[in-house]
């Protein structure tokens, strides 16, 4: 469980600090280890809407993504048309791209063609973890690496099986996001020991 920071450790946080939505997500959410299709699959469509803009402005659109999305629900998503895309792009509560929305239908549709195969998205994410990290924690964000292998061999695997808006970046922030790297900075009293 991670630790609830409090005012004498507030402005020591890896990120978030001075704005209550983004520190609540860094201090019970960011880093911890998410399983689920349904979640995975939230977590790396909100990245993928995220790419070219800051994680701030996701985080305050994800209610409405939740909505929209039908609670990001694989089979729901996966029966989305054009006329879904074109409600989409016309929501201004959500970020109104074509290419991503029509990504996020798209992986969608390969999140159920993996489940046909027998698969699950939870299987195949959670098989990229690295080994352990250790005890040498990054002291600045200078110090985290943008990708990584792991990162690179996930973001092959899903655009194997169908996906789009994966890239390595995408993905190494999804591990970061979903606990499947632990990348929290050296300072931050969010560390899992």
């Amino acid at each position: 469980m991670t630790e609830t920071i409090t005012s004498t450790t507030a402005g020591l946080r890896c990120f978030g600090d001075g704005d209550p939505l983004y520190e609540a997500y860094h201090d019970t959410e960011w880093g911890l280890p998410v399983h689920g299709d349904a979640e995975l699959f939230e977590r790396i469509a909100l990245e993928g809407f995220q790419s070219g803009l800051s994680w701030i402005t996701v985080l305050r659109k994800r209610p409405a993504f939740r909505e929209v999305f039908a609670a990001f629900d694989p089979e729901a998503v996966a029966a989305f048309g054009e006329a879904d895309v074109e409600r989409l792009l016309g929501d201004a509560r959500i970020i109104r791209n074509r290419m991503k929305i029509e990504a996020t239908i798209g992986n969608a549709r390969a999140l159920v063609a993996l489940h046909d195969e027998g698969r699950t998205l939870d299987e195949l994410f959670w098989s990229f973890a690295p080994a352990a990290r250790s005890e040498n924690r990054p002291a600045a964000w200078a110090d985290v690496p943008a990708t990584s292998p792991e990162s690179l061999a996930l973001s092959k695997a899903l655009k194997k099986a169908g996906f789009r808006f994966v890239g390595p970046t995408t993905m190494y922030a999804a591990m970061q996001a979903c606990g499947v790297v632990d990348d929290h900075l050296a300072t931050c009293p969010s560390v899992r020991r």
